[in-house]
């Protein structure tokens, strides 16, 4: 495991790489014993300084999570990050290219919990009754390390990489739509250039948001009511340029757009 002041030195280095949009060596390529544990406590650092700094914390992304991703990235188990409120766009957004440091776009599920959700043994029935609704959603990835060679350490260290994610405006409770099913049809100027659907995701896009609380557990944490968790994406990533318009149509979950300005 890593020295409290590499983990300190790390998560510094990948603060200024927010603040600079640019990105930094691969960390297990200077730190090859660099864990999970390591990873994660790297990550907390740079959230709990965002935290002090003011920002607020509206929930949590869950990433690689579908074969797609796994097989996109070649890291073969979920992880997590937090996602802040001044990353959370509505659809129809102009975003601002230059803020981040690459961008990559992944349709996905998010949810939105009406009650707390803890683990250990937290199941998908147990996730969907403390679910208030889905909400169709676009995440903007941005990773502030090097993409070639990466392992889940680097991209756990990096915020999961989380840059921004876009929301969707129909709103559907869980027992109103069979969400394995929904579909996503991804396109970037008008040409389709991904598709799935959501049972993509672990089976069922909120297997994700089960798997989180029990992760938590081991922490001595807990899900809260009103946390949006992103669950996760059944599409590959899509590279995105600046003055690029996106759109991902949900079928009955409507559609998300943005463009990056």
């Amino acid at each position: 495991m890593l020295s409290p002041e590499a983990i300190e030195q790390i998560a510094e280095e990948l603060a200024e790489a927010d603040r600079a949009h640019s990105v930094v060596p691969r960390i297990t390529a200077r730190y090859p014993d660099a864990t999970i544990e390591d990873s994660y406590a790297i990550q907390g650092i740079w959230r709990d300084k965002n935290l002090a700094a003011g920002r607020k914390l509206v929930g949590r992304k869950i990433g690689l999570t579908s074969k797609a991703m796994q097989q996109a990235t070649g890291i073969t188990e979920p992880d997590y990050g937090v996602m802040f409120d001044d990353t959370v766009y509505p659809t129809g957004s102009e975003i601002a290219f230059d803020e981040f440091s690459n961008v990559r776009i992944e349709v996905e599920l998010a949810f939105v919990l009406k009650e707390p959700l803890a683990g250990s043994d937290c199941t998908l029935d147990d996730a969907l009754a403390a679910i208030d609704y889905a909400v169709p959603a676009l995440e903007v990835l941005n990773s502030h390390i090097e993409l070639e060679g990466r392992t889940i350490v680097d991209t756990i260290s990096d915020n999961a990489a989380y840059g921004a994610m876009v929301l969707g405006d129909v709103r559907m409770r869980p027992d109103e739509i069979d969400l394995r099913w929904v579909p996503g049809v991804l396109s970037r100027n008008g040409d389709i250039e991904e598709t799935g659907v959501a049972a993509g995701v672990l089976g069922h896009p909120a297997t994700g948001v089960a798997w989180l609380a029990n992760k938590f557990h081991q922490h001595g944490a807990r899900l809260e009511a009103g946390e949006i968790i992103l669950a996760g994406s059944f599409t590959r990533p899509m590279w995105v340029h600046k003055g690029d318009e996106v759109r991902c149509d949900y079928r009955e979950m409507g559609v998300v757009e943005c463009r990056f300005v």
